[in-house]
């Protein structure tokens, strides 16, 4: 077969509405998609920072009507989902929003998925397990970092198991995401930090994906450079609305990056620690990040050498193999201005635990599009590195 047929690439996108008052636009964008209640999904950090009442308040203002639901908590479990699903049948609701961060977009979305589709969540772990229609979704997100509001990724904890189930499906794309960056300044300084890690993770990760294109490539870099030039001001100064403009861009550019060309190693190894001791996702990619990064190097001396100069690194006059290595260098003195952990040991884990750990991450589907073959012996190592 010619290699050039394969050369197909797509991508998938939910309509945008970004900017500074764009929570403005949320019973509008709701009414368009058909809506006759809405299902709100939500915390209670967020409903005491008063951004859920502005956005009711919209819901108000075109008669619409909506059942509130925020029992869910930092990596989102699947009995929290499932009691979401029943709630959502019992109160007649015919579409779904999520206002909060990751956790509260994963769960819509995966809420979404059972109120269609029946089952529980790891009925539909993996790729395209989805088979019916999902109501209409629109992700208002309230961090900087998840890129959940624009992807094709729900990611819910199996509590038996204890492990982050990674669903993957187009269905899961939102119809309408809302990105409104003044919901990032009531977040604190160490959310801020963990969060913009994440956004920085998809964006490396995605960017040396065997499953990057040129499409996802250009919304990658972009978001490399941007959390270079703003990450560190939007941790410093919870009030910066200049960096934290540029951070829900990051995100977005990251989640729009990673959504079409998957992840990686890091995040592979990721999902099993947040599972089973339900750490911050973000403060465990930033020990994970760099040590991934130093394995796959001798795959994608190139593309790290791009990430350098996204990075604003001066690689004039020196090989790609020195502009790569000093991207990896650079990532680590991020974090660590950041105060970001240093080690898995920080988060509670122990050596005993990690074979188990790394049996589970062979099991990612974000392992596939790892830029270098990894074996189980090889995550075992590389957990060991991070201990």
């Amino acid at each position: 077969m010619n290699g050039n047929l394969l050369e197909i690439s797509k991508f998938a996108a939910p309509e945008i509405i970004f900017g500074f008052g764009a929570i403005s636009q949320t019973g509008e964008s709701v009414l368009r998609l058909g809506a006759k209640k809405l299902f709100i999904v939500t915390d209670q950090g967020l409903i005491e920072a008063g951004w859920v009442e502005q956005v009711l308040k919209h819901l108000d203002e075109v008669k619409l009507d909506y059942e509130v639901w925020s029992n869910i908590t930092s990596n989102p479990k699947d009995y929290e989902v499932m009691e979401g699903a029943k709630l959502y049948l019992k109160s007649e609701c015919d579409a779904i929003a999520a206002v909060g961060g990751g956790s509260a977009i994963d769960a819509a979305k995966a809420i979404a998925v059972l109120t269609a589709n029946g089952g529980e969540p790891k009925d539909f772990e993996g790729i395209n397990k989805i088979t019916k229609p999902l109501p209409p979704m629109v992700m208002i997100p309230s961090t900087g970092g998840s890129g959940s509001e624009v992807s094709q990724f729900a990611i819910i904890v199996d509590s038996k198991r204890k492990i982050k189930m990674t669903i993957i499906s187009k269905s899961l794309v939102p119809d309408i995401a809302i990105i409104d960056p003044y919901l990032l300044y009531t977040k604190d300084a160490r959310l801020t930090a963990s969060t913009g890690v994440d956004a920085l993770c998809h964006a490396i990760e995605s960017y040396v994906s065997l499953a990057a294109t040129p499409l996802t490539d250009v919304h990658a870099l972009y978001a490399v450079q941007l959390i270079a030039n703003n990450l560190r001001e939007s941790v410093a100064c919870r009030t910066n609305l200049n960096a934290k403009k540029a951070m829900a861009m990051a995100s977005l550019q990251a989640g729009l990056a990673f959504s079409n060309a998957i992840l990686g190693a890091a995040h592979a190894m990721t999902h099993q620690i947040d599972g089973l001791l339900d750490s911050h996702h973000g403060e465990t990619n930033s020990i994970l990040l760099p040590i991934v990064m130093e394995y796959n190097l001798m795959a994608c001396v190139e593309r790290y050498a791009k990430v350098a100069e996204a990075l604003g690194i001066k690689t004039e006059g020196i090989s790609r193999l020195k502009a790569a290595e000093k991207a990896i260098r650079w990532v680590k003195k991020l974090f660590e201005d950041i105060g970001t952990p240093k080690k898995l040991s920080d988060l509670g884990l122990t050596e005993d635990l990690i074979p188990q750990l790394a049996e589970n991450a062979l099991k990612d589907a974000c392992l596939v599009t790892n830029p270098r073959d990894v074996e189980k012996k090889d995550l075992i190592n590389l957990y060991k590195k991070a201990l």
